[in-house]
Order: structure tokens, then C-alpha cells, then sequence
């Protein structure tokens, strides 16, 4: 069994606007940043698989995806944020089938852990639109796979947990899960901010009521309100819901340096959180977790956040060499957090 697997978005380059945030300089400092600390040769690197036209219709529309191949064939926006090339298309297949090749080796056994760098990203696309920089929704696509068995004979999850780290809120995985009773949705996310959906109160509905719990979080959260919402919401509602395996959706923008946010949180900061949600697959999934990249815009802040992510999956130490945020962590997050305490009665 290998410690940990790679999937890496091979000719991602192709998916690029000049002037863009979302550019494949975020992927490539990643991989330049592993490299650098010795760990991205060691692991293997999985291929990604073509995906079924029946997978993909179960998580968006078919009206969606023929609208999505169109707008790519033509190299045209979806909307004022979200661009596409002529190559998009096939990319965006790409990165979702490397979801699913990490997601299944984890789930297998196959792999201790994996890493996905998902680009295009994929947390905001809905069923039935794509937006905020998102074309499939790659993490979405994984989990039903894994509960599907993929159309073969494999062992299907029953319930898996996706846990949203990032500074905008994943509307689309909310959209897809809304009303699914086997996979529970969790966010975190800077609040009032894009794409404005994920309030405290939106739990879920029908077999997902109450599947979905969202922690809208104030400028200057930073360390401490993250880890606080960790260990006194998170880590519970996990553990009430007892999933089979982790899939974790992971932005770096919430870091203090990144420009399009304000929730203070450092590179250390954030191997801490990975660290609490390994532990804790340790001890109740069998070890099954998985990292889809999504966001994360500061070059620098994106190469520490995943070197400490990755210290987290191979539970090394490491040391951030970005330091703690400048400006003082506010305290705004404790209101919040004794309401969602009180929504979640835990």
C-alpha cells in the first residue's frame, strides 16, 4: 500500500485567460513546492480515467454539460468569471477522472491517502450551471462514483463526508447533496462574501435534511476561530454522521496573504485542520482521505498551505516558513460559533 498518491493535471496549461486568478501558475508552484521538499517523486502519480456520459449526467444535467461543451468548442465565458478554451473541455474531464482515480485508491486500500490538484476547479459548479472559475464539480463527480461503484463490481460507499475549506462557499457540492441522505456536506467559508449562498440555517432537505452544515465565518477568523469551529462543530457532526471515507475540498485562499479574502488563516494553520480531519479518519474511515484542490489565489500562501498539507497526510512536522498573519486575529467568530452551537445543539 503506497503512503500517499499524486494526481497531477497533465497539459492544464491549456485552461489559462492572461490576467486570470485562476492560472496554472497555482498548480505548477504546488508541484515546484513538493518537489523542493522531497515529495513529489516519491509518491506514485495515478492517471486520470474517462469518464461515463451516465456518471456525469447523475451529478449535472445534460442540458448543462451540452451547453458546457459548446462554450468550450468556442473558447467563451460562462459567465463574467468563468472562461473557457477550446482545450477546457477535455481538461475539465481530465481533472474530474483524477479525482475519481485518488478517491478509488484511497477507497480501495490501495493508497493511505491522496492528493488531487483538480484544475479547472470544481466547488462551484452546480448540476446545471458552471461558475466562480468551475466547470465540473470534480469532488462531486469522485464521491458519486465511489457510491455508484463506477458501474462495476467494487464495494460501493454508503456514506461519505466532504469537508469544504475555502474561503468562498461550495455552492455547487451544496446544490448536488442538497437532498442526498449519503453524503454530508460540510463548509467553512468567509461570510458576506461569493457566491453569497451558506447561511448558518441551510441544513439540507428531504433525505439531506440536516446533512449539510455551514459555517459562515467573519474577516480575521484566523488560527484559532478555525480550529475552534474544528474541534467544537466539525469534528462532532463527523462523528455523529460516521462516515466511511474523507473527501476534503481544499482552498488556500483563506490564508492571510491570499488578495481576494480576509480570514487571517496561516499555512500552519491549515495543516492543523488537515491534521484534526486525518486523525480522525484514522480513527473511524479506516484512514480513507482524500484532497481535491479547489482555490487559492497568492502563489506563495498556495505552495505552504500544501507542503503543510501534505506534512498532515504523511503526519511529518513542518515548519511554516510564512509565519503567522500580520494583523491580530478578531473575534468576531465566537458569536457566530454559539449560534451554530446552538443550530447543531452539540
Amino acid at each position: 500500500m503506497n503512503d500517499l498518491v499524486f494526481y497531477y493535471p497533465e497539459g492544464h496549461k491549456a485552461h489559462y485567460e492572461p490576467g486570470h486568478p485562476e492560472r496554472p501558475d497555482r498548480v505548477e508552484v504546488i508541484r515546484e513546492s513538493l518537489q523542493k521538499a522531497g515529495w513529489w517523486d516519491d509518491y506514485p502519480h495515478l492517471e486520470s480515467i474517462s469518464l461515463s456520459p451516465e456518471l456525469l449526467s447523475s451529478i449535472h444535467t445534460p442540458e448543462y454539460l451540452a451547453t458546457l461543451e459548446a462554450a468550450c468548442r468556442q473558447g467563451v465565458h460562462l459567465d463574467a468569471d468563468t472562461y473557457t478554451t477550446p482545450d477546457s473541455w477535455r481538461l475539465a474531464h481530465n481533472a474530474a477522472g483524477g479525482a475519481v482515480t485518488v478517491a478509488v485508491s484511497v477507497w480501495e486500500g490501495k493508497s493511505k491517502k491522496g492528493l488531487a490538484l483538480t484544475r479547472p476547479p470544481g466547488h462551484h459548479a452546480t448540476s446545471n450551471r458552471g461558475m466562480g472559475f468551475c466547470l465540473l464539480n470534480n469532488i462531486a463527480i469522485a464521491a458519486e462514483y465511489l457510491i455508484t461503484g463506477g458501474g462495476d463490481n467494487a464495494a460501493h460507499a454508503r456514506r461519505l463526508a466532504i469537508v469544504d475549506i475555502d474561503l468562498h462557499h461550495g455552492n455547487g457540492t451544496q446544490d448536488i447533496f442538497w437532498n442526498r441522505g449519503d453524503v454530508l456536506y460540510i463548509s467553512t467559508h468567509q461570510s458576506p462574501f461569493y457566491p453569497g449562498t451558506g447561511a448558518l440555517g441551510e441544513t439540507g432537505a428531504g433525505r439531506g435534511e440536516g446533512l449539510t452544515a455551514n459555517f459562515p465565518l467573519p474577516p480575521g477568523t484566523g488560527d484559532l476561530g478555525f480550529q475552534a469551529f474544528m474541534d467544537e462543530l466539525i469534528l462532532p457532526i463527523l462523528d455523529q454522521f460516521s462516515p466511511q471515507m474523507l473527501l476534503i475540498s481544499i482552498g488556500f485562499d483563506p490564508h492571510w496573504r491570499d488578495p481576494l479574502g480576509h480570514l487571517m488563516l496561516s499555512a500552519q494553520g491549515f495543516g492543523g485542520l488537515i491534521r484534526s480531519l486525518v486523525k480522525f479518519a484514522d480513527r473511524n474511515c479506516e484512514g480513507r482521505i482524500a484532497l481535491f484542490l479547489e482555490g487559492g489565489y497568492d502563489l506563495d500562501a498556495g505552495a505552504a498551505c500544501l507542503q503543510a498539507a501534505v506534512a498532515a497526510l504523511l503526519d511529518v512536522e513542518w515548519q511554516d516558513y510564512l509565519g503567522p498573519s500580520p494583523r491580530p486575529e478578531g473575534k468576531s467568530w465566537i458569536s457566530v460559533l454559539r449560534e451554530a452551537h446552538n443550530i447543531w445543539g452539540i
